[in-house]
């Protein structure tokens, strides 16, 4: 029998690790055992997982209800054609219409949040032809595929140009306060970043729709000023263009809500969700559109579909999961621990010379480091990571890994996403591991000043 030590050595050479040099992948973790929010590793390594692994399993690793509905699929139906129906797409559809807005009616079902960016490219391109520019973000991620990434303004995109580069996609600048693409102070700035998406509407011709993600996922959780995404449905309706809520990371309680538009009372004409939707127990994609544009394909030729659409096996776990998250949420956990969760974090700025800001709400946190408090500056940058440069956010990871924590960092800051079933003493045992991993920035900071920038809540 091989030990872990082969099966690494043979992994690391049969398969790819994702979105690095491959050199990084000599000695991945072999994971044996996931309970709740934590995970061991070959060598009985304990983890506190504070990043929910790809911010996706916003119920912890392992979850009894969601686990059950899947071996029941299993043993009573594992696939039909999408040409058929079944009881799990009921159960789930029904489910489904329960907790989305109510002006989304029709649901295309895929295999991840991707693949579901896709289904909403085509459907709006079909839709709005002869329309077909899509105005994304450039603090954005969007997927891997070719219209996804085509949509996604983090350097990931590059690399994919031009061999997999989607044309008509333009980038509007994001809502980003602390880092106000205009330089604007936030306070007096009525809204620019939202009024230049009408600009570009009106300037650009031929747009179809903008795509955002309603609080920024990867890059930065970013969350609006008030009254952005309210002005940013008011530009859409008065263009004739659509608005796509990307809510695959911001959806699922993960802002405190069902999903990051019912904080503004927002209601998209195209939701795309995924991870969150069955805890990251199978993967699953959504594309919820309203009766208006379901009825243009009545006559129309759908074009769309692939083999694994509406898989019954990825249907089973929604409603499952729907009733975990409705537990959770009026047992008042995930407002009790969300709000301990973001006071503790806006302690760190008063103890690390190296934090620049900390933003965010519920369980979706963004934690900024930088080298210097009044001008800003990054510890890295884009180009950093495209070159494979050693990332200040990396090393830190690394101490916290040492320390029993799993946390991601993204060129400028760490994602604190964890599962919603944390407690507020899982809280306190982060809070004491990224103290000490954090004094590693603090050592490189440049003389820092007091803090000018903007608080996010």
């Amino acid at each position: 029998m091989s030990t872990y030590e082969e099966k690494i050595r043979f992994l690391a050479e049969h398969t790819y690790g994702s979105w690095r040099p491959q050199k990084g992948w000599k000695s991945p973790l072999f994971i044996t055992k996931v309970d709740g929010a934590y995970f061991w590793d070959h060598k009985g390594n304990k983890y506190l997982d504070f990043t929910s692994q790809l911010i996706c399993t916003n119920l912890g690793l392992t979850n009894k209800a969601i686990s059950e509905a899947i071996k029941k699929q299993a043993d009573e139906m594992p696939y039909i054609s999408p040409g058929f129906v079944c009881e799990a797409k009921y159960q789930a559809t029904k489910a489904l219409l329960e907790v989305l807005p109510k002006n989304l009616t029709k649901i295309f079902y895929s295999t991840s949040g991707t693949e579901g960016i896709e289904a909403a490219f085509k459907i709006t391109r079909q839709y709005k032809a002869p329309a077909y520019k899509i105005i994304s973000r450039y603090r954005s991620y969007h997927g891997s595929t070719g219209a996804s990434i085509a949509a996604t303004g983090d350097p990931r995109r590059w690399f994919a140009e031009p061999v997999n580069k989607v044309p008509g996609v333009i980038y509007a600048p994001d809502p980003f306060c602390y880092r106000c693409p205009f330089g604007l102070d936030p306070d007096k700035c009525s809204l620019q970043c939202a009024e230049y998406v009408d600009y570009m509407i009106k300037m650009e011709g031929n747009v179809a729709a903008v795509l955002v993600e309603p609080i920024v996922g990867t890059n930065g959780r970013i969350v609006p000023p008030d009254g952005y995404m309210q002005r940013l449905r008011e530009i859409t309706r008065e263009n004739d263009v659509l608005l796509i809520a990307d809510e695959v990371m911001s959806g699922w309680f993960r802002a405190g809500k069902w999903f990051a538009v019912n904080i503004w009372g927002v209601e998209p004409d195209i939701l795309v969700t995924a991870k969150g939707s069955t805890a990251a127990f199978a993967p699953l994609g959504i594309t919820a559109t309203t009766k208006e544009i379901a009825e243009h394909f009545e006559e129309k030729f759908f074009a769309h579909g692939h083999t694994y659409a509406a898989h019954p096996l990825v249907l089973a776990p929604v409603p499952a999961a729907i009733e975990e998250y409705k537990k959770l949420y009026e047992s008042g956990h995930i407002d009790r621990v969300g709000s301990y969760l973001g006071k503790r974090l806006r302690e760190l700025y008063d103890r690390h010379p190296c934090v620049g800001d900390v933003r965010g709400v519920g369980f979706f946190w963004a934690v900024e480091i930088v080298k210097n408090r009044e001008t800003k500056k990054p510890f890295n940058t884009r180009k950093d990571k495209a070159e494979g440069k050693p990332l200040m956010v990396d090393k830190i990871s690394a101490e916290l890994m040492k320390r029993g924590v799993y946390l991601l960092g993204w060129i400028t800051h760490f994602i604190v996403t964890p599962p919603l079933i944390i407690t507020e003493e899982d809280v306190d045992f982060f809070m004491d591991a990224f103290d000490e991993a954090l004094k590693i920035a603090d050592a490189e900071v440049e003389a820092p000043q007091p803090y000018k920038g903007y608080w996010s809540t």
